[in-house]
């Protein structure tokens, strides 16, 4: 569609002017009618700069997961009470704080107002609305269960916050003591063990080898600290570049599943949301191949993806949702079983439903108990240290003790 740049009064008289893609002028002053802005020109105009776009993007709020899920919550509410969609938009407009988001709504509403489906006009913004949130209102305005679906999307979304927010809290205390260890252990070799050097340099005699250990590493970081503070970041920047490569995120996402601690977590978490969203979908009356292509999409795991994508390959072989379920690996006996009496009785996605909520309750116990596994590991690392420390430092000063003793 062609870009136009307007200009235009609001309703405090303030010039407001701007650039916008839509069908025609026309399409574009209605819309700056429905959002109280009197239009004075409108000329065509070529398509925002990249510097624009990001000079903006600064100082722009941010969309967050919240204000979708409360978008999908009141058009539920207002679609029920059988407001027409194009209302709907404009009420939400006017009580939506988040500028950025209010943007797109007015985007959505000029899209609707050109023509085009709301999950076409959903499907403009990929940064805001991902392919199953627009996949599953494509669904909702085919059966018309519009108000059902956005109703389901909320749900749906409350549940991912909720998964997500679990696993930053899972994550969190392990990722703050490790880094409190590396910064300790980094202090240590920059300003005490150099210290403590003065002091063994007057003692006159050979040094144990775990205090010259200690000294000769203490040395190498405080003459080429730039050095290794110039490959941990380029070690950091390798790695973050090779994640972001198909191959490399593959085996990222596998690596976490397998971690000690984290990884069952982890793991737990990315089924029950691939279970919700195989319920999801299943009950807004999607077919079980575009069921699993929209799960692959919200699993947020490459490598669950490429089991769930098996799986979609294994039901067009004609094989059962069990057998390629088993054949991927990553459920357990009772999920399975679970799985064959859902597909037995013909009510799957119920049983997806409560795979995901014995799922959910796993992560939260799992999470609750994580310091008590935790805790023993860290006692041992900074038991260890202390230990080297004790032997490297303190031991010189002993045997000078204790030579100085017997004379």
């Amino acid at each position: 569609m062609p870009f136009f740049s307007y200009k235009g009064r609001n309703n405090n008289g303030e010039l407001v002017k701007g650039v916008l893609e839509t069908i025609d002028r026309s399409a574009l002053a209605k819309h700056l009618f429905s959002v109280n802005i009197t239009p004075i020109e409108i000329l065509p105009a070529s398509a925002p700069s990249v510097e624009n776009k990001l000079s903006i993007n600064l100082f722009e709020e941010r969309i967050e997961p919240i204000d979708i899920m409360m978008f999908s919550r009141q058009m539920y509410t207002l679609l029920k009470a059988g407001i027409p969609i194009m209302s709907a938009l404009s009420g939400l407009m006017s009580s939506t704080k988040n500028k950025a988001f209010v943007k797109v709504i007015g985007e959505i509403r000029a899209s609707l107002d050109s023509g085009r489906e709301l999950s076409a006009a959903l499907n403009l913004h990929p940064k805001v609305f991902n392919g199953f949130y627009v996949s599953m209102v494509r669904v909702g305005e085919t059966t018309g269960m519009l108000d059902k679906v956005f109703m389901r999307l909320f749900d749906h979304i409350e549940f991912e916050k909720f998964m997500r927010e679990q696993i930053k809290a899972a994550l969190r205390y392990p990722t703050f003591v490790m880094a409190a260890m590396a910064v300790a252990i980094v202090v240590i070799n920059i300003f005490v063990i150099p210290a403590f050097a003065k002091v063994f340099q007057g003692l006159g005699a050979e040094l144990p080898l775990m205090t010259r250990i200690l000294l000769n590493c203490s040395n190498f970081m405080v003459t080429s600290w730039p050095y290794l503070l110039a490959g941990f970041a380029g070690s950091i920047y390798m790695l973050r570049s090779y994640i972001a490569s198909d191959k490399g995120r593959y085996q990222w996402d596998g690596l976490k599943l397998r971690s000690p601690i984290a990884g069952p977590i982890i793991s737990k978490a990315t089924l029950a949301r691939f279970a919700r969203s195989f319920a999801l979908s299943s009950k807004s009356g999607v077919p079980i191949m575009s069921t699993l292509n929209l799960v692959a999409q919200t699993v947020d795991n490459d490598f669950i993806a490429h089991k769930v994508e098996q799986m979609r390959a294994g039901v067009e072989r004609g094989e059962s949702i069990l057998r390629t379920a088993t054949n991927t690996g990553v459920f357990s006996p009772l999920v399975l079983q679970m799985i064959a009496v859902g597909e037995e009785s013909g009510a799957l996605d119920d049983l997806m439903e409560e795979i995901a909520d014995m799922y959910q309750r796993d992560v939260e116990y799992e999470i609750k108990t994580l310091s008590a596994k935790i805790e023993p590991i860290m006692i041992l690392f900074l038991g260890v240290l202390v230990l080297i420390l004790a032997l490297g430092i303190f031991l010189p000063i002993w045997d000078l003790g204790k030579a100085t003793m017997h004379k």
